[in-house]
């Protein structure tokens, strides 16, 4: 069965990836197996990479030197699994409910339909499906309507067929990545003019931003890191993540803003490494 590619992934540019430094390696990734259903993919003396159907979603690392990160340090709010469809997320929430994984929280935007959690290592986790694109409503701004409504998790799990779940559902992508900040008019500065996202929402203390009209692909808060300064080396959390463009003139023209704002970059595995305002790694690629 092909499963058709999520409309986030067909925009402009999406992410295409997330990396966690984490203390424990054998616990941590345990959970994404057992409570997310990822695969691993691939696995060295330092770390491992998961994903779904042989594409690498999370990458797990840890080292001597790793040091747990305050809580209100910039980083990661929560990595975005997104599903195929609404019945896989009802199938993921059916096996969560059997393995007693603890939910923090469940939402319908409007756009979509979101549940909360985390990892043993109190990194945030949103697993989610869209609704159908057709149906979401657009303000004369361009920026899409969004609202946190509380989603009736009962009806959802009943609605998962009763078979047996054998992991996430070929097709499943990181939707988007949500980070934790220093303050939002920098974000916007560094997300919007200077990668050349779109600003899709704003909510007080945080703001959305996509290509192509998704409703975000990279969202940043300051609700529990207001005034965040750069990320230390060796902190647990996020390291780094990958914005993959579809279009490479897209990339070509953020390259070409960092370079003219001598903003620090290196070519690295085939793209551009970079550091945003707080030190939170990103790479662009095509």
């Amino acid at each position: 069965m092909t499963t058709e590619t999520s409309y986030a992934l067909t925009r402009p540019a999406y992410v295409d990836q997330s990396h966690l430094v984490v203390t424990d390696l054998p616990l941590v990734s345990s959970f994404y197996q057992s409570m997310l259903g990822l695969k691993v993919i691939e696995k060295s003396a330092s770390g491992e990479v998961l994903g779904v159907d042989g594409t690498p979603l999370l990458a797990l690392t840890t080292g001597k030197d790793v040091r747990v990160a305050p809580r209100n340090a910039a980083g990661l709010f929560h990595t975005a699994f997104l599903m195929p469809d609404r019945t896989e997320l009802a199938r993921w929430l059916r096996h969560a409910a059997h393995n007693n994984v603890v939910l923090e929280g469940a939402s319908d935007h409007l756009v979509s339909e979101a549940i909360y959690l985390s990892d043993p290592e109190g990194n945030g986790i949103e697993i989610y499906a869209d609704r159908p694109h057709d149906q979401w409503k657009f303000h004369q701004d361009g920026q899409v309507e969004m609202a946190t409504l509380r989603l009736d998790l009962q009806a959802l799990y009943n609605s998962a067929p009763d078979d047996s779940w054998n992991g996430m559902a070929d097709g499943t992508a990181i939707g988007h990545i949500h980070l934790q900040v220093g303050n939002i008019p920098e974000a916007d500065t560094f997300y919007r003019d200077v990668l050349g996202l779109k600003l899709m929402a704003r909510y007080p203390g945080a703001s959305f931003f996509a290509t192509g009209d998704y409703h975000h692909h990279v969202a940043a808060n300051i609700w529990n890191s207001r005034g965040a300064g750069t990320r230390a080396d060796g902190m647990t959390g996020l390291s780094d993540y990958t914005l993959r463009f579809n279009d490479k003139a897209s990339l070509d023209k953020a390259v070409a803003k960092l370079d003219e704002l001598e903003i620090k970059s290196e070519k690295r595995n085939g793209g551009v490494f970079l550091h945003d305002p707080w030190g939170i790694g990103l790479t662009l690629s095509a």
